[in-house]
């Protein structure tokens, strides 16, 4: 196969332009080509009025050689890379000792998944129940205000992806194709065919539920064991070597290879492994608000006239500032058509997060918009940065009436420093509910003054961005892990904790649903080559 990139088409093109497009790169005729396939299908619409398709192509003909030599020297055209995921080890038929993952959410979920199918037949533990139940739980407590503190947002399966855009797409590093594994088992398990092609692929909430419950019936097929409501409280080490865990209802499961997926939000589980000794560090993460305008002007904004356009679906958005302070604020984690959810995980804290379908079509596109803070903003050691979170959460739940309401104030009133009286155009979508209050304390001081300073620069990109009437929502603060537990580069083992594998957002080495992934499949790897030269 012969990969041809960086074709641009019109975004009004016919079904034949793509043929023809492909017979003009390659200076070749119709008889010579056997087939094409689209690899990946984006857009540029830096000009409104003129918005290029982007294509990469997959085309098969049958004088593959000869292209290939005459377009040696061109960076547009090139053998298709192996896209097959190759399995580095199969179980030994002595196996005795079953790996153990702990967390389902999308790292541990394809760490098991992977495991189970070179063989080993991992035991999954994860703390929250299985996603329907826990999906119940979630809505409930958006309803209800009835926070269950082991099944919600954070935990359970499928993890905090589950309740999100289900954005598959990452700026990691992949020259393994690890990604494309990914994709293609979430197909397998009922994702759109669409997200192997698309340059900015989703999935959405509803569809994640049935695709998770899927890979784990795989899972279980091929003799892995998945336990729910299953914390765990401690570890066990003997001379610096992992040798098993002990759950909440103090059951002991032995093993000497255990993958630490928990999540970005497992602060309880943090607090253990710093106890026990596992080496930990603070790292960088950032806080900040939801912000919600009507799609319809982010459409407008980033389309113009193609506002609209179903092959562009829903407009999106990536902003970045870098404030005079010296703080950078950037949009993270935007849902086009979708909703700001209730994410806290304990009790008396009130978090945001944005979710959206896989159709998008809710009226409101949100996004956290973020400072960048550091551990020399939270001094104090390794888990410091779980007590400012704790706090500016806490401190949300209060402004916000004390009843899992979250706070929100205008753009234009928070802009002016003035607590508006009634809302405007922009209906808050964020359920239990809002109270209208003044942000200004919600967050420190450099980070209220560098907000102020960006939504009007994000003005200038995104026309309308600072709108009077738009909505900020406070607070999200877990955009990720606080802390770093640290690991080998080789053999991705904790560097004090022999056969403990960190991974995952938890861990400080993801940040999203398909790095997460990712780094789910590395740890699963890196497990079966050293259980298999310990065998």
């Amino acid at each position: 196969m012969i990969r041809i990139s960086n074709l641009q088409l019109p975004l009004d093109h016919d079904d034949q332009a793509l043929q023809q497009a492909v017979l003009s790169q390659l200076e070749i005729s119709a008889e010579q080509l056997v087939d094409f396939t689209v690899f990946r299908r984006g857009y540029d619409a830096r000009k409104k009025s003129k918005i290029m398709l982007i294509y990469t192509l997959d085309v098969e003909t049958n004088m593959e050689e000869a292209l290939l030599e005459k377009f040696a020297d061109h960076q547009q055209i090139k053998k298709t890379p192996d896209l097959n995921y190759h399995p580095v080890a199969q179980a030994p038929v002595t196996l005795t000792e079953r790996p153990v993952v702990i967390g389902f959410g999308p790292c541990g979920l394809l760490a098991a998944l992977v495991l189970a199918q070179m063989g080993y037949k991992p035991i999954v533990l994860e703390r929250g129940k299985e996603v329907r139940e826990r999906t119940k739980d979630t809505f409930g407590f958006w309803r209800k205000k009835i926070l269950n503190t082991e099944s919600n947002v954070q935990f359970g399966e499928g993890g905090a992806g589950t309740f999100s855009d289900g954005k598959l797409y990452s700026q990691v590093k992949d020259p393994k194709q690890y990604g494309r594994k990914v994709l293609e088992e979430f197909v397998a398990a009922g994702a759109p065919e669409e997200i192997l092609y698309v340059s900015k692929p989703h999935i959405g909430t509803f569809k994640l539920v049935a695709m998770v419950e899927k890979m784990r019936a795989e899972i279980l097929a091929l003799g892995g064991e998945i336990r729910f409501s299953a914390r765990v409280d401690d570890l066990h080490i003997e001379d610096g070597q992992i040798t098993g865990v002990t759950l909440a209802d103090g059951e002991r499961i032995v093993s000497k290879h255990i993958a630490l997926a928990i999540g970005h939000s497992a602060r309880d589980t943090f607090e253990m492994l710093h106890n026990k000794g596992v080496y930990i560090e603070a790292k960088p993460f950032s806080v900040g608000f939801r912000i919600e305008h009507e799609q319809s002007v982010i459409d407008q904004a980033r389309f113009g006239p193609n506002a609209g356009n179903e092959i562009l679906g829903a407009a999106d958005y990536k902003l970045v500032h870098h404030c005079k302070n010296g703080r950078s604020v950037y949009s993270f984690c935007m849902c086009p058509g979708g909703t700001v959810v209730a994410a806290t995980s304990e009790e008396n804290r009130v978090v945001t997060n944005g979710m959206s379908q896989y159709s998008r079509n809710e009226r409101n596109a949100n996004s956290a918009i973020v400072v960048g803070i550091d551990p020399s903003d939270y001094p104090g050691g390794p888990l410091a940065g779980i007590e400012f979170q704790r706090k500016l959460e806490s401190h949300a739940y209060v402004m916000g009436g004390s009843n899992y309401d979250a706070p929100a104030q205008t753009v234009g009133g928070f802009l002016r420093g003035e607590t508006p009286a009634e809302l405007g155009s922009v209906i808050p979508s964020f359920k239990p509910g809002i109270k209208l209050t003044d942000l200004s304390d919600a967050l420190p001081d450099f980070c209220i003054e560098a907000i102020r300073e960006a939504i009007p620069e994000f003005n200038k990109k995104i026309r309308g961005f600072a709108f009077e009437d738009a909505l900020l929502t406070g607070v999200e603060t877990r955009t990720s892990a606080p802390i770093n537990i640290k690991r080998d580069s080789e053999s991705l083992q904790s560097i004090n904790t022999k056969g403990l594998y960190p991974a995952g957002e938890g861990a400080g080495y993801a940040g999203g649903i398909m790095s997460a992934a990712i780094d789910g499949i590395k740890i699963a790897e890196a497990m079966a080559l050293s259980i298999n030269a310990n065998a």
